[in-house]
């Protein structure tokens, strides 16, 4: 015997075609209300936002971008060393003294008024090196014993206008021990104090007069006119 309550009662017109029609419409329906829910909620998802932004970044990091080369003259361009002239006019002028290149020493050499005494040199190197050749009518003045030989230049200084001091030249530093020890000790106006950097080793080499001997001994050598 077949059991028939499982199907449809006669004459209630459904068929399975009806049923897949009205569920698309509750489906539909559904997505429309669940739609419209999401744009009047505040909190509503939207679809043009990407909500996983990491899916999306590159997977590498550019490198930077490589630093302008710096200018030439730009204010970190290392400054140049100074000269030996300069290094030592610096020093100086540290201490109270100023120096003279050769042709400002010649030039007084040259002027009238050393031969009244008015500008005179001084020698601050050793007496065997001072024997062997100074400048004409210089006077020696060895540092290391002013003792010896204070009394004789102390007054020509304290009389002169102007007193160059020299020793041998190049890293020499007797003739600045000089000048300040005649500044300090002596009195003499550092003013009147000049240090000539080249010293007798240009001088000699520039073929200008030497003086051997005492001062003013009269044995000159390079006399040039």
């Amino acid at each position: 015997m077949i059991d028939n309550s499982d199907l449809p009662p006669r004459g209630c017109g459904c068929s399975v075609g009806g049923i897949a029609r009205e569920a698309a419409l509750v489906g539909v329906f559904g997505v429309a209300f669940a739609f419209l829910a999401n744009q009047l909620s505040p909190l509503g998802l939207n679809p043009a936002r990407n909500y996983f932004p990491g899916d999306s970044a590159p997977s590498t990091v550019p490198a930077p971008a490589p630093a302008p080369p710096q200018p030439s003259g730009g204010s970190n361009a290392a400054a140049p060393a100074p000269s030996p002239a300069e290094a030592l006019a610096a020093r100086l002028q540290a201490n109270g003294l100023h120096l003279t290149n050769r042709a400002g020493a010649e030039q007084l050499f040259r002027d009238p008024r050393r031969e009244q005494n008015l500008i005179i040199f001084v020698d601050a190197r050793d007496d065997g090196r001072y024997q062997e050749g100074h400048i004409p009518g210089a006077f020696e003045f060895y540092p290391y014993y002013p003792e010896k030989y204070m009394e004789g230049v102390i007054t020509p200084c304290a009389l002169a206008e102007q007193i160059i001091v020299y020793c041998t030249g190049g890293d020499c530093e007797d003739s600045e021990s000089a000048a300040l020890f005649l500044r300090d000790a002596g009195g003499v106006p550092g003013g009147k104090l000049l240090i000539y950097g080249g010293g007798m080793t240009e001088w000699e080499a520039a073929g200008l007069p030497v003086e051997s001997g005492a001062r003013n001994s009269g044995d000159i050598r390079n006399h040039a006119p």
